[in-house]
Parts: structure tokens; C-alpha cells; sequence
């Protein structure tokens, strides 16, 4: 069978930390006197920390020193922790797994490709790290997604050309960075948000076995 790289976004796409990063990043706003709701955090999908803050402060039309972002990056990335402690397997998005399983007992090399500094102490909570035969995450690029170096470290690590990967992604910066390396791009979520993915899916329960085929074979 053809090997082709599968490279799983982390936050939306495997788990749904992102109502954790929305919470950490709610009581930085709050504190700031800035409202921040469910909508303005889908600006963050996808996005670094540093660029997530600087979203928050252009709402709130304010401007900082270096020294109080640093402060306030420290402290949601410690409120952030605080909610991920008592993670486990239950956590997983539902359908995850399955998918996981199937390309693991087909033999194709799977990778994690995310903004996340903490994404490999979160697979190790949910169980699935030795799924993983590369992880590339926010400790190992310079580039935020659109700029797709993430998966293409992950292609790279699994020695699988770009043309040969498959991304499964939930935010519009990582859609673009996956089609920009010329990978085949998998949206997870809306497709009236995701349009620009090549395939579409709500959720992994509605991905079928037979269209992992079809994608290893194409």
C-alpha cells in the first residue's frame, strides 16, 4: 500500500483544548476591562500566543510594554496548564481514535503539526502519543500557519514528499498553510468557514474508512 504522511492538527482537530485557551485568555481580557467572546476567539484559532495577545489588546485598542506582555503570555500559559492537568483519554474529539487506529494498523506514518508548546504532554494525557512517529509543535518553528513550515517539518521528519501529505485542520490559517505547501487539505468544522479545504468533514464520526482508502490510494 502507497504510504502517505497523515499530519493531525492538535487543538480542535485531536482535542478540544480550545475552550481551555479561550477560558485563560478570557481572564486576561477580563482583567485588561476588555470583552472577549467565543466569537473574537475564533480570530485565535490557529495563531501564536504572542499574535493572540496582540488580537486581544487591538479590541481592546490598547498598547503595552514588552515587559507586561511577557507577564501576561506567563500567566495564560499557567492558567492555560492549570485546566489541562486532569486531562485523560475522555478528552479525546470523538472519532479521533478510530482513525488513528486505522492508519496506525495500515502502516501509514502520522504526525502532529501544531502551533501548541504543549502538545506533546497532552497526547501523553490522552493516550496517543505512540501514534505519533513525528511531532513538530510551537517549541520547534519560527512561522505561525498561514506560513505552512510546521507541516512541512512533518512531512520532512516522516520523509514523505509535501504532495504525499494529508492535513486535517479546523482553522483557515492552518487550511492555507496546508494547501500553500501543496498538501491535501481536510477540514474539520464548518465548511462555510473551511471552504477553502480541499474535503470537508464536521467531525472525524463522519469520516468513513473507505475515504481514508481512497485518499491512500489517490
Amino acid at each position: 500500500m502507497t504510504k502517505k504522511a497523515f499530519i493531525f492538527d492538535l487543538d480542535g482537530v485531536i482535542v478540544d483544548t480550545a475552550k481551555y485557551h479561550f477560558l485563560a485568555w478570557q481572564k486576561i481580557a477580563a482583567e485588561l476591562g476588555i470583552e472577549f467572546t467565543p466569537e473574537h476567539n475564533e480570530e485565535l484559532k490557529g495563531v501564536s500566543r504572542v499574535r493572540s495577545l496582540d488580537i486581544i489588546l487591538q479590541l481592546g485598542k490598547m498598547s503595552a510594554s514588552q515587559e507586561d506582555k511577557d507577564r501576561w503570555l506567563k500567566q495564560k500559559n499557567e492558567d492555560y496548564l492549570s485546566y489541562l492537568v486532569h486531562m485523560d483519554q475522555s478528552e479525546l474529539l470523538p472519532g479521533v481514535l478510530h482513525i488513528l487506529q486505522f492508519l496506525k494498523d495500515h502502516g501509514q506514518p502520522i504526525a502532529l503539526g501544531s502551533a501548541s508548546k504543549n502538545a506533546r504532554p497532552i497526547l501523553e494525557k490522552t493516550g496517543i502519543l505512540p501514534y505519533f512517529d513525528a511531532i513538530v509543535d510551537g517549541n520547534d518553528v519560527t512561522n505561525a500557519k498561514p506560513d505552512p513550515e510546521v507541516f512541512v517539518q512533518a512531512a520532512k521528519l516522516l520523509g514523505i514528499d509535501n504532495t504525499h501529505a494529508i492535513v486535517f485542520e479546523d482553522s483557515v490559517a492552518g487550511v492555507q498553510a496546508a494547501n500553500i505547501a501543496g498538501m491535501t487539505s481536510i477540514g474539520i468544522g464548518e465548511e462555510s468557514i473551511l471552504k477553502e479545504a480541499q474535503y470537508n468533514f464536521p467531525d472525524f464520526v463522519h469520516i468513513d474508512t473507505s475515504f481514508i482508502e481512497y485518499i491512500i490510494k489517490k
